[in-house]
């Protein structure tokens, strides 16, 4: 049956043959059918989720879309806080087919004290050239030197560069790659411990299920600042980025599943005394199995939107945490990391290219708080239907 067959059936009342085969196919739909149908009809939601999944792929694919490698190796020593550089195709000297920017110079001034200025060439045009080879990266398995675009000769800043000379718009699109790794990697432990220890309260129940909460209550009540104020200072200062990202994902992910537990533990509080439960008790099945193969299931889709809402909030909390310094540092390019940049108030007043990259932030979470929120609605179809 195609997602497109169902739709709401109508009201109560004189009803033709369509209309009775469109109400026959929403009530004989599979869930995942009827949470489709439901969600397409949430405009906002839908236009979130094109978003969203533009930006996971932006992520995913960041090194062949960057043109300059985000590290200190690709910086540009003569173009340290440039604006950006928008590609033209006419100026004074004419017009071209193929986009253009402007090239730089750097030389002393006697206005400066002779101190090393950089200024535009409006001169020195160069050109916008696609499917260029440059530094090498790999994307999982696949490796390459290929990038989308590039320059002819020097470099080519969208975004800007910062005080370093690195390309904003290459850091940019690593930073959401990183900020979406950290959330998915922090979403996938609580996610585990959070059907673990929920599935074990709710069937449980009773003693067991009030030291379960005991501790849940006593993990929620850590004050999250402190706590990484001090995992801050125990973190060797040797540890490579890659430690500190997986060592950051693992603790965030620790933090954050008591939430997701305790929606588990009041869907299974329900439904443990369904007589399919107590069919399964009856032949002998195990706590486990059953609540690996009947409880689980039968609320897959809560789970799925609960994970994605909280996406949201893991990736929030990676971006906070390294916006105070207690998270992920350079070299590491994450969207908390590059917000540090925007501190100063030098930035704010002469440098506002720096705060791109907090639109791509903005547009991040929102995209997921609308996802979320239309799968929520979406997670039960039959409200508001007439049977």
């Amino acid at each position: 049956m195609s997602p497109a067959e169902i739709k709401t059936p109508p009201l109560a009342g004189a009803e033709d043959d369509a209309s009775q085969r469109a109400r026959e196919a929403y009530f004989t739909a599979s869930q995942y059918q009827l949470i489709w149908a439901r969600f397409r009809r949430n405009t906002s939601a839908m236009i979130a989720g094109i978003i969203l999944i533009g930006l996971i792929l932006t992520g995913i694919f960041a090194p062949f879309l960057s043109p300059h490698d985000p590290t200190i190796k690709g910086r540009d020593k003569d173009y340290t806080n440039g604006a950006p550089q928008l590609p033209k195709f006419c100026d004074d000297n004419g017009c071209s087919w193929r986009p253009f920017i402007y090239g730089v110079k750097r030389e002393r001034s006697i206005k400066t004290n002779f101190r090393w200025v950089t200024t535009i060439d409006t001169e020195d045009r160069r050109y916008v050239q696609m499917f260029v080879r440059d530094w090498d990266y790999s994307i999982g398995p696949v490796k390459s030197n290929l990038h989308l675009f590039g320059v002819d000769k020097g470099f080519v800043h969208l975004f800007g560069t910062d005080d370093t000379g690195k390309d904003i718009f290459s850091r940019t699109l690593h930073a959401i790659y990183t900020s979406l790794a950290v959330g998915a990697l922090g979403v996938m432990i609580s996610f585990v411990m959070a059907l673990m220890i929920g599935g074990i309260a709710g069937y449980f129940g009773g003693w067991i299920d009030g030291v379960i909460q005991m501790v849940t209550d006593a993990i929620r009540t850590i004050p999250i600042i402190p706590l990484f104020m001090a995992i801050a200072a125990f973190i060797p200062q040797e540890w490579s980025s890659e430690m500190r990202f997986f060592f950051i994902s693992i603790i965030i992910g620790f933090i954050n599943w008591p939430t997701l537990a305790r929606r588990v533990r009041t869907h299974l509080l329900v439904e443990r005394n369904q007589e399919y439960v107590l069919a399964a008790q009856l032949q002998g099945a195990g706590a486990g199995h059953i609540i690996r193969r009947h409880l689980l299931p039968s609320f897959t889709s809560y789970i799925i939107v609960d994970l994605v809402i909280s996406f949201p909030y893991i990736v929030l909390s990676e971006t906070a945490l390294s916006f105070i310094g207690l998270g992920l540092k350079d070299p590491v390019n994450s969207l908390g990391v590059m917000l540090q940049n925007t501190t100063s108030a030098d930035v704010l007043l002469n440098y506002q290219w720096y705060f791109i990259p907090v639109l791509f932030f903005i547009a991040l979470v929102m995209a997921f708080v609308y996802v979320g929120d239309g799968l929520r609605d979406a997670a039960d179809p039959y409200a508001g239907v007439k049977k």
